[in-house]
C-alpha cells in the first residue's frame, strides 16, 4: 500500500510494519504556522494511532523563537504547561524522501490538537470548523495557494555570523520568468518538483520572480482542508531541501526594503455539495460572476480589515504593504486587476474564482485560508454586495476609510479582538488568544533598536 492511500490507523501501522521502520515522524502547526513535531518509536506509534498522545501545550504558548507569551490565558506558568491531547491523522501519511530509514523513506504524519480547550485554539481545527460551516450551507470549499520565497547561498550559521547583513542571493539581479536561470539551476528546481510530487503537494507552476534569487511556486488546486495541509508541508520541506543543498529559503514577508515583498496569494472557490458544480460561475452575468460569488466577494471585502491579522501576522508583514510593490493597501476588488486586494478571475464553471492577493508568505496557511473562507461565507449569509469595482491602478485612487487595512500588527490585533464577526465564526477563545499573541509580537519588536534607527539618530539627532 502507498503512503497516500492510508486512511485508517490499522493501515498506517501495517505500512510501518511492512517497511520495518523503527520510528515515524509527526508534526502539527503552532500559532505561527511552524510545524512542531517529534519521532515516535513503532510500539509507541501503535497506541498513538488509535488513541492519540499527549503533546506539551507550550507549542500554543510560545512564539516563533520559543519565547513564552506572558499575556495569554490558555497556558503559561500559571497552568504549568501540561500536555494537551493530540491525534495523529492517518490520512495525512506522506513519504519523506529527505530522510531514509531501513532502506525506505521515513513516513510523516500530520497531527492536530483534540481536547476541547486546545482544539478551540489549534489552527488546523479552526479551519475545520470554518469548513464545517461551509458544508452546513451546502458548499464544498476549494483553494490554491501561491508562494514567493527568496533563496540564498547561506546557512543557518552564516546568516547569524553575518548578522543577517550582506547576504548572498542564490542568483543576482532582476530576471522574472527566466528560462536561463531555471535551466542553469535545473538540479534544484527538479529536486523541489520531485519532492513536491512525492509528498503529494504538487507544484502547478514554478518560475523565477522579480528580484535576486526569488521564486514563485503555485500549488495545485484542492479541497481547502487538504490545500492548507499541503501549504504548511511545502513551506517546511522547501526550507529543509534548500538547507540540504547548502542554500536557505525564506518565506518572511519582506527581507529587504530594496526588493518587493513575498506574497502568499489565496485562490478560493465553492462547489455545490449536491451536484459538485462550481457555484461562482454564471455564464450570463457580467464577468460570469454568479450572485453567490458577488456575495462572497462582498463578504471578503467587508471583513478583510477585521480579519487582517490572520493574513498579515508578523511585524514584518506590514513592511510589505507599501504602494507600487504589488501589495494592495485597501480592501478593493477588480477583474484581473493585480493592484487590488481581491482579484476576480473569470473562467469556466471549474475555474471561476476569487484571488485574495493580500496574504503574505509568512501567514499560517490554516488561518489565512480560514479567514478568507469565513469572510466570504458571512457575505453569502448576509447577502452583501461588493462596493463598486476598481478599474486601473488602485494605488493612485482614494477609497473609503473603512476599506483601509490596519497599518501595524498592533492595530490589526485590536481590529480582530474587537470584531463581533470574528468572535462569531472563529470563537472567542481563538480570537482572544491569537490577538494576544500578535500583541506580544509587536511588544517584542518594540523592545529592540533597528539598524534604521541607529543610522538615522546615532550621530545626528
Amino acid at each position: 500500500m502507498r503512503a497516500r492511500d492510508i486512511r485508517t490507523p490499522e493501515e498506517a501501522l501495517g505500512l510501518i510494519q511492512d517497511r520495518g521502520l523503527t520510528h515515524i515522524k509527526i508534526g502539527l502547526s503552532d500559532i505561527d504556522g511552524i510545524l512542531r513535531g517529534k519521532y515516535l518509536r513503532r510500539d509507541k506509534a501503535a497506541g498513538v494511532m488509535k488513541d492519540g498522545l499527549g503533546f506539551c501545550n507550550v507549542v500554543l504558548g510560545w512564539d516563533s523563537s520559543d519565547q513564552l507569551y506572558d499575556n495569554i490565558q490558555y497556558t503559561g506558568w500559571h497552568t504549568a504547561y501540561p500536555d494537551a491531547w493530540a491525534r495523529v491523522l492517518p490520512h495525512t501519511c506522506r513519504e519523506l524522501p529527505l530522510e531514509q530509514a531501513n532502506g525506505h523513506n521515513m513516513l510523516f504524519f500530520l497531527a492536530e490538537f483534540a481536547d476541547e480547550k486546545s482544539a478551540q485554539i489549534c489552527p488546523r481545527r479552526l479551519l475545520q470548523r470554518v469548513i464545517a460551516k461551509a458544508e452546513a450551507m451546502g458548499y464544498d470549499p476549494y483553494a490554491a495557494l501561491e508562494y514567493e520565497f527568496f533563496v540564498f547561498e547561506e546557512t543557518p550559521h552564516s546568516v547569524r555570523e553575518k548578522g543577517y547583513r550582506n547576504l548572498k542571493p542564490w542568483t543576482p539581479g532582476y530576471f522574472g520568468y527566466s528560462v536561463l536561470r531555471s535551466t542553469v539551476n535545473a538540479d534544484f528546481y527538479q529536486q523541489l518538483m520531485d519532492l513536491s510530487e512525492q509528498m503529494d503537494m504538487p507544484i502547478e507552476g514554478l518560475h523565477t520572480e522579480t528580484g535576486p534569487g526569488v521564486l514563485e511556486a503555485a500549488l495545485g488546486f484542492d479541497r481547502a482542508a487538504d490545500m492548507a495541509d499541503k501549504a504548511i508541508l511545502f513551506k517546511t520541506f522547501t526550507k529543509a531541501l534548500a538547507q540540504k543543498n547548502g542554500l536557505m529559503a525564506t518565506f518572511m514577508a519582506k527581507w529587504s526594503h530594496e526588493y518587493p515583498g513575498q506574497s502568499g496569494h489565496i485562490h478560493v472557490s465553492l462547489k455545490d455539495k449536491a451536484t459538485g458544480k462550481g457555484v461562482f460561475y454564471d455564464g450570463d452575468a457580467p464577468y460570469k460572476m454568479s450572485a453567490v460569488q458577488r456575495q462572497f466577494m462582498g463578504g471578503v471585502q467587508r471583513y478583510l480589515p477585521e480579519f487582517f491579522a490572520m493574513f498579515a501576522p508578523t511585524v514584518n508583514s506590514y513592511s510589505r504593504l507599501v504602494p507600487g510593490y504589488w501589495a494592495p493597501l485597501d480592501a478593493t476588488w477588480g477583474v484581473e486587476n493585480r493592484t487590488t486586494a481581491l482579484r476576480l478571475i473569470p473562467g469556466s464553471e471549474k475555474s471561476q474564482r476569487v484571488e485574495v492577493r493580500i496574504g503574505s508568505a509568512d501567514a499560517n496557511p490554516y488561518l489565512a485560508v480560514a479567514a478568507a473562507l469565513a469572510a466570504g461565507l458571512l457575505g453569502i449569509e448576509q447577502k452583501l454586495d461588493p462596493l463598486p469595482i476598481v478599474e486601473g491602478n488602485a494605488y493612485t485612487q482614494k477609497f473609503d476609510e473603512a476599506l483601509r487595512f490596519p497599518a501595524t500588527l498592533w492595530d490589526a490585533a485590536q481590529r480582530l479582538k474587537g470584531s463581533e464577526a470574528a468572535r462569531q465564526v472563529f470563537g472567542v477563545p481563538f480570537v482572544e488568544h491569537f490577538a494576544a499573541t500578535r500583541e506580544w509580537e509587536e511588544r517584542e519588536f518594540r523592545r529592540h533598536v533597528t539598524d534604521w534607527e541607529l543610522a538615522r539618530y546615532f550621530e545626528i539627532i
